[in-house]
């Protein structure tokens, strides 16, 4: 087998290597782009998660501002409470001092009395002494009479104090419903957010294995790429010795055929022949005409 031959057929194995390779290439360019597909999918559904746990946290931020104000207002309530609480408990005590200096005469009698006098003081007429004397028992039944009016007021005033109470805790009441319901909206909000970001955590794992992959098949095809640019330079410099032994071989074919031509033209010479133009061309290249 020639030399030619044989490069011929290192040529025929190298572009048989180079189609596998090719091929091999094309399949990881795809398995390559579904791998970046597949990757850039994940990617977006963690930035759609994010997008949603953001919102979330807005809202619960929102809910725990509503919950901070409701429970300022029933702190606030809960004072008020603790100072008429403490209001009704003094009047309580006053009650109690006053009950027990109340007199045995009922108020209406009293008063009766404060009338009945007050008018004989001012109906009849009366010594200096008698009228001093009646003015001051009207003197003492009206202090009877004011512990009654006292009493009247303060257990009044205790009513009012009662039913602001009951109010108020009403009130402060309702406010820690709707403090626990927004507390309880909250932690269900908080536990969505965990969820969301928990969903990101194994979706951004996945997406990184997946990128990792694709670095790997990448590497592989940059492997492959180096490997076909071998093998085509291989070829490629098959091909120019090819040619270059093609044009030597040319050349001395060349050589050989102007030898003989040189050759018979000089026998030609020596026998006193004429040369053709072509013949006296060659013998006057190789300077063979003075001889």
């Amino acid at each position: 087998m020639s030399k030619q031959q044989e490069k011929i057929k290192k040529i025929e194995e190298l572009n048989q290597k180079l189609a596998i390779l090719k091929e091999q290439r094309e399949k990881l360019a795809v398995e390559a782009k579904a791998l970046v597909e597949k990757r850039d999918k994940l990617n977006n559904e963690v930035k759609r998660l994010k997008a949603e746990a953001q919102e979330l946290r807005k809202t619960r931020d929102e809910i725990n501002a509503r919950v901070k104000e409701l429970k300022q207002q029933r702190n606030q309530i809960r004072a008020e409470v603790a100072q008429k609480a403490k209001e009704l408990k003094n009047i309580q005590n006053e009650i109690k001092v006053l009950m027990a200096k109340r007199p045995s005469k009922s108020a209406s009698f009293l008063q009766k009395e404060v009338e009945t006098l007050e008018w004989k003081i001012q109906t009849t007429p009366l010594s200096l002494q008698e009228e001093k004397q009646l003015v001051e028992k009207v003197r003492q039944l009206e202090a009877q009479l004011n512990i009654h009016r006292k009493i009247e007021q303060l257990i009044q005033k205790k009513l009012e104090l009662v039913t602001e109470l009951k109010a108020l805790e009403a009130r402060a009441k309702s406010l820690h419903e709707k403090m626990a319901e927004e507390a309880k909206k909250s932690q269900q909000t908080h536990e969505k957010i965990i969820k969301k970001l928990e969903e990101v955590k194994k979706i951004k794992i996945e997406a990184d294995g997946l990128h990792e992959l694709f670095l790997q098949v990448k590497e592989k095809i940059e492997s492959v790429k180096l490997e076909i640019k071998k093998i085509l330079e291989e070829v490629r410099t098959l091909k120019e010795e090819m040619a270059a032994e093609i044009q030597e071989e040319k050349r001395k074919n060349e050589e050989r055929l102007l030898e003989c031509v040189a050759k018979r033209a000089l026998e030609k010479l020596r026998r006193g022949e004429k040369l053709t133009w072509e013949e006296f061309k060659i013998l006057a290249e190789k300077g063979l005409t003075q001889n």
